[in-house]
């Protein structure tokens, strides 16, 4: 996979790493008004502020004493206005009928382009599809977090149908079968290589930041339950193509229990998630509606950019490359 470190450093993601890395509260007052040089690079500072609040707290090294310093806040709220405006930029032309938001994200859901999971399945080597799943990181690996973090200040249904979801997450109290130990396990199993964010594609690090805008911005509660619920929907299918990729290449056994589970667990999951989510707070709520079509909207504008992007990069890098990457 070609490498962006060269090109694209040093700007403000850089900057900001370092400020946060010394614990310089000075460097980071002056980057409050610094411009990005270009949108890798402010999407790749936005993905450093998202870590603060995101990100496992041991890996932090005491960063996350700056999770709301001002300068810090400013930069956020800057570079979240640019995305929240491409996001809806892409999507504008999209977007399905508002009448029945369930039924809106079921179209939305079954818009998806198959082919990087069709390709996997049938015809990627061992290293493409490594090189794939770290650019994909599961059906989210950190969904546990992005539930519970959905549900804040919701009751009812809604509160309950993500409270079953999440335990689902959590293993059904069995902690070998949580699923973030699953995907650990995965992670090992097949040596996922580490791709730092500089070398990944525009559209990997696009997908990312969607999950930490919605996570960290309260007035996006709305437009995070349907991501979310887009995500549940549309992840069973995937996991299959990629438990049958595994089951063609050999993989080891503990490769397998991460998307197997979730083969099995989502389509369960995304019909609950419509019928006892999504259909009680816009009865409670009619003007989330949109808004909750607007999200799983942005999920599936975030998706379809990041594995045509994968497919097209994994296809034309020479087999030699790949094997010593």
């Amino acid at each position: 996979m070609p490498s962006n470190c060269s090109i694209r450093l040093p700007g403000l993601a850089e900057r900001l790493d370092h400020a946060l890395a010394a614990g310089d509260a000075e460097a980071l007052g002056r980057l409050a008004d610094t411009p990005p040089r270009d949108r890798f690079d402010a999407v790749d500072s936005l993905l450093g502020v998202y870590d603060l609040w995101t990100a496992p707290v041991q890996s932090l090294d005491g960063r996350e004493r700056f999770q709301n310093h001002p300068a810090v806040a400013s930069l956020k709220w800057a570079l979240e206005a640019q995305l929240v405006a491409l996001l809806d930029e892409w999507t504008s032309h999209r977007s399905p009928s508002l009448a029945d938001p369930a039924a809106a994200m079921r179209s939305i859901a079954r818009r998806d382009d198959e082919r990087a999971y069709e390709w996997l399945a049938t015809t990627a080597d061992a290293e493409q599809l490594r090189r794939f799943l770290v650019m994909e990181g599961g059906p989210d690996a950190g969904f546990d977090d992005l539930v519970a973090t959905c549900q804040v200040g919701l009751a009812g249904s809604a509160k309950v149908v993500m409270g079953a979801n999440y335990w689902d997450e959590m293993g059904c109290g069995r902690p070998e079968a949580v699923h973030t130990e699953l995907h650990d396990r995965m992670v090992t199993a097949l040596d996922l290589p580490i791709i730092p964010r500089c070398q990944l594609p525009q559209s990997s690090l696009d997908r990312t930041a969607v999950n930490g805008l919605l996570a960290t911005n309260r007035w996006l509660q709305p437009e995070m339950v349907g991501a979310l619920g887009l995500l549940e929907l549309q992840a069973g299918p995937r996991c299959r193509r990629v438990v049958q990729a595994l089951h063609r290449l050999g993989a080891p056994a503990d490769a397998l229990p991460f998307y197997e589970e979730h083969a099995e667990t989502d389509p369960r999951h995304g019909k609950d998630w419509l019928d006892g989510v999504v259909g009680p707070l816009v009865d409670a709520h009619p003007s989330w509606g949109p808004r909750i079509i607007r999200g799983a909207s942005w999920r599936a504008e975030v998706n379809r950019r990041m594995f045509a992007d994968a497919l097209d990069l994994l296809q034309a890098e020479p087999a030699g490359r790949r094997a010593t990457g």
